[in-house]
């Protein structure tokens, strides 16, 4: 049993791959007694997520900025609920309540939590995995430019040192185990 974070997006209007993913996802999460750490928001894969964890009889807890509340939009599948003022104090508190991190698909908000987890592992405040779940190829650019970087040789350490990628459930399912 462990605390997963799970990145995703908040926004509804996206690929139905995306809300099966996470559905499945949460279904996972809550079947193996996993507790979901997430955004608390009821929009997009957040809600998506949240409701299949709950409808499993897993637990979650919501961290949610202060905007969030203010506009209603706190999801009613949230257990356990912890208020922050903002996105930098939720990423923070995040990573203080999770394990593991895995990463759906989403947007400018995703990105900025995926590479604070990484980057903070690289400092070591923290050896806790990221996991990139790559459905239908999404994270393939970014994958794409980490090589670039690589490449580069801005990067001291291979990015796989700090952020992984998984195709399927059954190889989230592998790298929660290890």
């Amino acid at each position: 049993m462990a605390n997963i974070a799970v990145f995703c997006s908040a926004n509804d209007t996206i690929a139905n791959a995306y809300f099966e993913a996470a559905q499945e996802l949460g279904h996972y999460l809550g079947s193996h007694n996993h507790t979901l750490v997430y955004g608390g928001c009821a929009l997009g894969l957040m809600e998506c997520i949240a409701k299949s964890t709950h409808e499993a009889n897993g637990k979650s807890i919501g961290v949610v900025p202060g905007k969030i509340e203010e506009n209603g939009q706190t999801s009613q599948y949230v257990d356990k609920l912890i208020n922050c003022e903002n996105l930098t104090d939720r990423k923070q508190i995040m990573m203080d309540q999770a394990d593991i991190f895995i990463a759906l698909p989403g947007g400018l908000g995703t990105l900025d939590e995926i590479f604070t987890v990484a980057a903070s592992q690289t400092l070591n405040y923290h050896q806790k995995k990221v996991i990139l779940y790559n459905v239908d190829g999404f994270w393939n650019s970014c994958i794409a430019m980490l090589e670039d970087l690589q490449s580069k040789g801005v990067m001291r350490k291979h990015y796989s040192n700090q952020i992984l990628v998984a195709n399927s459930l059954t190889e989230i399912d592998n790298l929660i185990r290890q």
